[in-house]
């Protein structure tokens, strides 16, 4: 619910001028606060229409002096705490908060919150989409999406603000308050930001830091990291996953049930969930056990799972020539969302992978690509290593561009197969964010696909 909190005639910098970041200096503007947005960049597409409502800009690195000098600092996701302005921020007493959580202290509505390593904008996408589909006002947005900050002005106490929300707009939060909390699964990564993997887990635990015994927390029965993260947590429970679940949402006889009381409902079949692999079911799971906690109904949950097709750049089919399918999973820039995605394809592939390595070894895919791919085409910074890890598996090459990738992966597989694009790694060394990335291999592949038919 909304606090009672003012920013009126304060010195507020926001940091980062992405769109969280353009949104959270737009909503400031509108709450009374002297804004300036701070951008390592040069220049960026909204600095005119920032500056016509009243922001002034500071571009070109962040200023420690004009930090120090705020009574509020907001961080854009893209913005570390560690970021040398920042800390010295902090150190001078500065309030400094995440972008999620200036908004949700003017929010009327409550707040549902999702994480997890793999699978946050699948199941905040679905929760939304089964809330909406049982009549209740539900909007999706965090980091996909539309910014929370930008959800402040139409929000009433009827909605429901379905927020995908990563660790880096968890590390800083203090006051963060979600009414339902998942965390999907736990596993390393971002480990290039965070200085190891119990930063990254005590980041995602900040999303149970304010919950009380009136609130809900969602865990993966399946996931021991994340149920221990939780353990200490005052939020009442409820789980999802494949194994023994008695109070939650689980496979049984073919249909996905609820479990609650010693009753089982069914919700739907699981056949009816049209986008392929045990993650993707594991979302479905995940997203009915936290929508029928927001008050959906089961013909809700049922019409927008068996309606839901995926959303760009995860397990998304991105054409098909000569036999061959293309799958984009440019949303795999982990070790372990890769193997989710190998696992989930039909045999035999080739799979395109590299960029920025963050975290892990290449080599534990290895059991899950034995015996499945023909070939492994490595792309990016990381494409020595992944040669060097997984060269005795499949037939392993680098290659330069997306454009090169997708043609010599199509014709190691060809006369049919899946070229999957499952990268285990960011993106940064080649392209401007995963789903750039995503896109150029669509692009590719679309080329590909019109080559193959003019040839006949």
């Amino acid at each position: 619910m909304a606090k009672d909190f003012s920013v009126e005639g304060w010195r507020v910098t926001v940091a980062g001028a992405a769109r969280s970041g353009l949104a959270a200096a737009e909503l400031l503007v509108s709450r009374g606060a002297a804004v300036t947005l701070s951008e390592m960049r040069d220049t960026f597409a909204d600095a005119t229409r920032m500056e016509r409502i009243g922001v002034r800009l500071e571009l070109g690195g962040h200023r420690a002096e004009t930090f120090r000098a705020s009574d509020l600092v907001v961080l854009s996701p893209g913005v570390s705490v560690d970021q040398p302005a920042v800390a010295e921020a902090r150190a001078a007493g500065v309030p400094v908060v995440p972008e999620i959580e200036l908004a949700s202290r003017w929010l009327r509505g409550r707040i549902v919150a999702i994480t997890g390593t793999k699978g946050k904008s699948t199941t905040t996408t679905l929760t939304a989409r089964m809330l909406r589909a049982s009549g209740i006002a539900a909007r999706p947005g965090g980091n996909i999406g539309e910014p929370l900050s930008a959800q402040v002005g139409s929000s009433t106490p009827d909605t429901v603000h379905v927020v995908e929300v990563s660790s880096f707009q968890l590390e800083s939060a203090d006051t963060f308050h979600p009414w339902i909390a998942a965390l999907l699964n736990l596993s390393a990564d971002h480990l290039d930001r965070h200085p190891g993997f119990e930063a990254y887990a005590r980041a995602k635990a900040r999303i149970f830091a304010c919950q009380t015994a009136e609130d809900w927390m969602v865990l993966n029965a399946d996931d021991p990291a994340s149920v221990r993260l939780a353990s200490g947590a005052k939020a009442r429970r409820r789980w999802f996953g494949f194994g023994a679940v008695a109070d939650g949402v689980t496979v049984a006889g073919g249909r996905i049930v609820e479990r609650e009381g010693g009753r089982e409902t069914p919700l739907l079949p699981v056949a009816a969930v049209q986008v392929p692999g045990r993650h993707t079911l594991s979302d479905v799971l995940a997203a009915a056990a936290v929508s029928r906690l927001a008050g959906a109904s089961i013909p809700g949950v049922a019409e927008a799972a068996a309606a839901f097709r995926g959303i760009e750049h995860a397990m998304e089919l991105a054409g098909e020539a000569d036999g061959v399918r293309f799958v984009n999973d440019s949303k795999a820039t982990t070790i372990e969302a890769a193997r989710w995605a190998i696992e989930s394809v039909e045999p035999p592939l080739a799979l395109i992978m590299g960029g920025r390595h963050k975290a892990g070894d290449f080599g534990d895919l290895a059991g899950a690509l034995r015996g499945r791919a023909r070939a492994i085409v490595a792309i990016g910074e990381a494409a020595p290593v992944i040669l060097e890890r997984l060269g005795d598996v499949a037939p392993a090459a680098v290659a330069h561009s997306m454009r090169d990738a997708v043609r010599r992966a199509f014709e190691a597989v060809r006369p049919g197969g899946t070229v999957l694009l499952a990268p285990a790694c960011a993106s940064f060394d080649m392209f401007a964010d995963f789903a750039d990335r995503g896109r150029r291999f669509k692009e590719e592949v679309a080329q590909l696909v019109a080559d193959a038919a003019s040839r006949g």
